[in-house]
C-alpha cells in the first residue's frame, strides 16, 4: 500500500507540485528519502521521527521509503517535513480523512511544532491555480498565505492541531487577513529637504516616468537624503505589484511572522562592497539578489564609482530588460527586477571638484581615473544625470515650508494615469519602458523640437541609446506639462539632464 500527500517545491520564483509517496515494506527498520533530495530534505527523517515520538504517535515498523515526485527535479529545504509526516500518519491509520485536495507545507521541530518557511505566498498561489481547496501552512506564515483569496489557508502551530483537524476532533479556522491601516507612511518626506529645487525637479521627473537617475555632488549636499525620500512620491503599489514583490521577499525569507503583502515600495541600498552575486542573486539554486529585492521600487547605489566594475556591469542587462537571468548547473531561471535605479557619486575622489567654496586637491589624472570607473555603457543606461550643489546657508536657515511628498505625489500620480491610458494593452507601465521601436510612435515631436534635437545629437555626440533616453525623459516632461506633443523646451530640459556627459566625462 502506498499513501500520498501533496506539497510544493520552489525553483527560483516558480513553484511546482510535489507528490509525497510513502511505502513501508517488511525488513530491517530504516527510513529512506528518494526523489533528488538535498541534505536538508534528507534530514527530514530525523525531524519527522522525533516529532512523531514526542507527540505520542508510534513510528510504523519496517523499511520506510519516501519518494518526492517528480524525481528529476532537485528538492531543497525543510518544507517537506509536514507532508512526509502526514503521509506516514495516513499510512499508519491515524488519519482517515481525504487529503487529496489539500497541500501541506512546513518545517517540524523535534517536539512537533510547525515552524515558518520561505516561499509560502507563491506556493499558495500555485495551489490555488492547480485547483486545490485548502493548504496547511505554518502559523507564522498565516498572513502571507491568507492574502490569496479562493483557497482555504489553515495555520498550524503543531502536530496535535493538524492531526485533530484531520481526524475531525478540533477544527482549525482558516486564516483571515488582519485589517491594517491603509495609510502607508515612509518616515521620510521632501518637506524635510531645504533647497535643492533643481534636484527635486529632476527627481519628480524620474519618479513620474520611472527613469533611472544619477546625482553628482560634493559630500553633504543631500544626495542620500533626496534618494531616501523617492519612495514617498512613487504611486501606491497595485495588488498585482504587491503580490509580485511579496513573492520575491517571501522566497528570500525576508517576511516577518506578522507580515502579509508588501505594500510599501521597496528601497534597497546595498553597500559598495557588495559582490556581483549579492546584486544579481546567487547560490546553487539562486536566491534573489538586491536588484530583484528592489522590484517595483528603488535600488540606491551610493558612492557609485566605488562599486566593483563586475558588480556595476551586472546591472546593465537587468535595468534594460526589467528581469535578470541567472544560469547555474541546476538550471536557468529569471527574477523580475523592474526597478528605478538611483545612483549617487562625488565629482572627484576628494569630492570638491567645482565646489564654490572649497578647493579640490585632486590631480586631473586622479579625477579621470575616478570618473572612468563608471563605464560609458553604464552611463548610457541612466536616463537623468543631475548636479546636486552644496546648499546655501540662507536656504538651510530659511523658515519657509518646502513642498511635501504628498503634493509631489499628486502630480506623479496624474502623470502615471496618463501613461497607463496611453500604453493600455502594450505591456508598458511607464515612459521609461518604451521600446526603441515604439519611441517614434509615442514621442511625437514638434518641428522646432525635432530640429533642436538634431543639432544637439551632433554637437553632443550622443549614442543611439542616449538619444532614446532624451526622448523618453522629454515625453515625461511633456506629460507633466499636460502636452501630448513634445515641444522644444521639453527637449531642452531633457538634454540638460545629459550634460554630465560633457561636463565631466568628456572634459577630463
Amino acid at each position: 500500500m502506498v499513501c500520498c500527500s501533496n506539497s510544493m517545491g520552489i525553483f527560483g520564483i516558480e513553484t511546482f507540485l510535489v507528490k509525497i509517496e510513502v511505502d513501508i515494506s517488511n525488513g530491517f527498520p530504516g527510513f529512506d528519502i528518494v526523489g533528488l533530495p538535498d541534505a536538508s530534505v534528507k534530514e527530514s527523517r530525523n525531524r519527522v521521527r522525533s516529532a512523531l515520538r514526542n507527540c505520542g504517535f508510534d513510528m510504523p515498523d519496517g523499511q520506510i521509503t519516501v519518494n518526492l515526485a517528480p524525481a528529476d527535479i532537485k528538492k531543497e529545504g525543510s518544507v517537506y517535513d509536514l507532508p512526509i509526516l502526514i503521509a506516514l500518519l495516513k499510512y499508519a491509520g491515524y488519519i482517515s480523512a481525504d487529503i487529496d485536495d489539500s497541500v501541506f507545507i512546513g518545517e517540524l521541530s523535534l517536539a512537533g511544532e510547525v515552524r515558518g518557511i520561505r516561499g509560502v505566498l507563491p506556493m499558495t498561489i500555485k495551489a490555488k491555480e492547480m485547483g486545490f481547496r485548502s493548504i496547511f501552512v505554518p502559523y507564522d506564515n498565516r498572513n502571507e498565505g491568507a492574502a490569496i483569496n479562493g483557497i482555504d489557508v489553515y495555520p498550524v502551530r503543531n502536530l496535535h492541531e493538524i492531526s485533530g483537524h484531520l481526524r475531525g476532533k478540533k477544527m482549525i479556522s482558516p486564516a483571515i487577513v488582519e485589517k491594517k491601516n491603509d495609510n502607508i507612511t515612509y518616515g521620510f518626506d521632501f518637506s524635510q529637504v531645504k533647497g535643492q529645487s533643481k534636484a527635486k525637479r529632476a527627481i519628480e521627473i524620474a519618479a513620474s516616468g520611472m527613469h533611472n537617475i544619477l546625482m553628482v555632488g560634493p559630500p553633504g549636499s543631500g544626495k542620500s537624503m533626496l534618494a531616501k525620500r523617492i519612495p514617498s512620491i512613487l504611486p501606491d503599489m497595485s495588488f498585482e505589484e504587491a503580490v509580485e514583490t511579496t513573492k520575491i521577499h517571501s522566497i528570500a525569507g525576508m517576511l516577518g511572522s506578522e507580515d502579509g503583502l508588501v505594500m510599501k515600495r521597496p528601497f534597497r541600498a546595498p553597500h559598495h562592497t557588495v559582490s556581483p552575486a549579492g546584486l544579481s542573486g546567487g547560490g546553487s539554486v539562486p536566491r534573489p539578489g538586491e536588484v530583484s529585492l528592489a522590484h517595483n521600487g528603488v535600488l540606491f547605489l551610493d558612492e557609485f564609482p566605488e562599486f566593483s566594475r563586475a558588480a556595476m556591469e551586472v546591472l546593465r542587462q537587468p535595468i534594460e530588460n526589467g528581469e535578470i537571468t541567472i544560469s547555474r548547473v541546476s538550471g536557468t531561471l529569471s527574477y523580475p527586477c523592474d526597478i528605478m535605479l538611483v545612483a549617487a557619486m562625488n565629482p572627484c575622489p576628494c569630492g570638491y571638484f567645482s565646489h564654490p567654496a572649497r578647493e579640490c586637491i585632486c590631480t586631473k589624472k586622479a579625477i579621470t581615473r575616478y570618473l572612468s570607473k563608471v563605464s560609458g555603457p553604464m552611463l548610457d543606461r541612466i536616463d537623468i544625470h543631475i548636479e546636486v550643489p552644496p546648499v546655501e546657508f540662507n536656504e538651510l536657515n530659511s523658515e519657509s515650508e518646502e513642498e511635501s511628498s504628498a503634493e509631489i505625489k499628486k502630480r506623479v500620480n496624474r502623470v502615471r494615469e496618463i501613461q497607463t491610458a496611453r500604453y493600455e494593452g502594450t505591456g508598458i507601465k511607464s515612459n521609461a519602458g518604451i521600446s526603441a521601436g515604439m519611441v517614434n510612435r509615442f514621442c511625437p515631436l514638434s518641428s522646432e523640437a525635432k530640429e533642436f534635437l538634431n543639432k544637439a545629437f551632433d554637437s553632443m555626440g550622443m549614442s543611439a541609446r542616449a538619444y532614446d533616453k532624451v526622448l523618453k525623459v522629454a515625453r515625461t516632461i511633456a506629460d507633466l506639462d499636460g502636452s501630448e506633443i513634445i515641444k522644444i523646451y521639453h527637449i531642452a530640459e531633457a538634454i540638460q539632464y545629459r550634460s554630465m556627459d560633457r561636463k565631466y566625462w568628456k572634459s577630463q
